[in-house]
This record gives structure tokens, C-alpha cells and sequence, in this order.
């Protein structure tokens, strides 16, 4: 068995066709059996292929953990927020995952096996420039494939070696047009765990955003699952996360939506 990683280099504009394209073009070449997609922004786990191999076992997506931190010592308080935000994203990936109803998944880190993904690749919807990870997942599991992720216990996860590192976005308006591109493939799920999820995340915000006070219920669920994956996220960072919630979440479910209507009539850029 083999592995081999791929990383699509931004700036690269396949014939227009976007990042989508590109991937099939390097895994379509790739003679391995498994393929570890990672974005070429991170800082790569440091684990080496056979670890890898070890810990996929007989799946065909391993869904591998992140970890986001800034590049300097006294990060701002939109990176701090992006922390706390990203520890709670991670935290749901890998437990909703490990209970077998995976809602989520990223590309920058993540193992699949070729063929599989071969054969998923008209679920991708290429008409939507991102997205590709989150319908390969949805496709994996409408087609029944076997989904992991590391055990929340396990020493790999413990040592950090599968684990790669992003960094949060450093101006507002990164910060935003980022945001806005995940939520705008939203309106494209068709999976019933993913549909779930997010409708229990925009009801209880919509909620908030009608009862402010529902903060203060809804505040503690929040904090312990931040705390789970990263327990140096500060109460006060978490808590303003909490109360800026409703109002970031509509900006960006609104305005992704736009921008991927707009950009299905522009060259597929990343």
C-alpha cells in the first residue's frame, strides 16, 4: 500500500475550471493506493506515510484534526476569536465522526483513497468554486464507504503527529470573504447529519438573535466544547465569540450565498 500527498498550489487556474479540476488532475496522475490532500497554506503534521497508513486502516477517508494558531506572540482579538471559533468547529468534526455521523471534514488535511475519490467526483459540484471537501464527504457517505477518524484518545492525536496547522486570517475583510465562501455551498448539502446540524446551530442562534438572554444557556454548551479541543481559549474571548454569533453567522450565510451566485460566472479562482 501507498501513500502520496497532494497539494494543489494556489494561483494555479486550471483552464478556469477551478480547484476542483486541478485536484482531479493530480490524483487522477498519482499511481497511489491513498491520497493525503493537504492545502499548501498549513504547516503539515509531521507524522511520516507509513504512520499514516497505519492509522487509515482499512477506511477510505481518514478524517484528520487542525489546529489553528496565529503567527505572532500577541495575536489580535479577530485571530483570538477565529481560535476559539475553529477549536469548537474541530472539536464537532472529529466527535460526530467518531460516533459514525461525520458532519464535517477538511481538505487541508485529510486522507482518502484514490479510487474513491476518482469516482466521486461529479458529487463535487464544480459549478461551486469551494466545497470540495465537504461533498466528497457527503458522497462518501451516501455511497455507504467507511468513514474514520482518529480515536479522541489516541496517542497519534495526543502527539500532535497527524495534526497540521492553519493560521487565522489577520484583517476583517480576509476574515469575511473566507467565511462567506464555506457558508455559500451550504444551500447544496443534501446530507440528513450535516442538514441537522446546521439547523440546530442557525435555530439556537436565531433564537439568541430574538432573546438575547438565551446567550447565557446556551454560552456554557458552547465553552466546554471549545475547551475540549483548546483549554488556553480565554472565558472572555469565548463569551464575546458567543454574543457576536447570530449577527456573523447571518452576514456570512448571506453574503456566501451572493458570492457563489457572482463567482458561477466567473473563472474558478481560489
Amino acid at each position: 500500500m501507498r501513500i502520496e500527498r497532494i497539494v494543489p498550489r494556489r494561483g494555479i487556474n486550471d483552464e478556469n475550471k477551478g480547484k476542483k479540476h486541478a485536484l482531479y488532475r493530480l490524483i487522477s496522475a498519482s499511481t497511489a493506493d491513498y491520497v493525503w490532500l493537504q492545502d499548501d497554506d498549513i504547516v503539515p503534521p509531521t507524522a511520516t506515510e507509513e504512520e499514516a497508513l497505519c492509522a487509515i486502516g482499512d477506511a477510505d477517508m481518514l478524517i484528520l484534526p487542525l489546529r489553528m494558531e496565529p503567527e505572532t506572540a500577541k495575536p489580535s482579538v479577530l485571530e483570538r476569536l477565529q481560535i476559539a471559533e475553529y477549536a469548537a468547529i474541530q472539536q464537532l468534526t472529529l466527535e460526530t465522526a467518531a460516533r459514525g455521523h461525520a458532519v464535517m471534514c477538511s481538505g487541508a488535511n485529510l486522507i482518502v483513497r484514490r479510487e474513491r475519490w476518482i469516482e466521486s467526483y461529479a458529487d463535487l459540484h464544480p459549478d461551486i468554486p469551494s466545497g470540495d471537501d465537504m461533498f466528497l464527504l457527503e458522497s462518501f457517505k451516501r455511497r455507504g464507504l467507511k468513514i474514520k477518524t482518529l480515536s479522541l484518545n489516541s496517542k497519534h492525536l495526543t502527539l500532535n503527529s497527524l495534526t497540521a496547522t492553519v493560521r487565522p486570517q489577520t484583517s476583517w475583510r480576509t476574515f469575511f470573504r473566507q467565511r462567506m465562501r464555506w457558508a455559500g455551498k451550504a444551500p447544496a448539502y443534501t446530507d440528513h447529519d450535516i442538514l441537522l446540524c446546521g439547523t440546530w446551530v442557525a435555530a439556537t442562534n436565531i433564537l439568541q438573535f430574538l432573546c438575547p438572554p438565551v446567550v447565557l444557556l446556551k454560552f456554557p454548551l458552547d465553552y466546554a466544547l471549545i475547551c475540549r479541543r483548546d483549554p488556553s481559549v480565554s472565558l472572555g474571548i469565548a463569551f464575546l465569540l458567543a454574543l457576536l454569533y447570530p449577527c456573523y453567522m447571518l452576514i456570512c450565510l448571506v453574503g456566501g450565498i451572493a458570492h457563489t451566485h457572482a463567482t458561477k460566472k466567473r473563472p474558478k479562482t481560489w
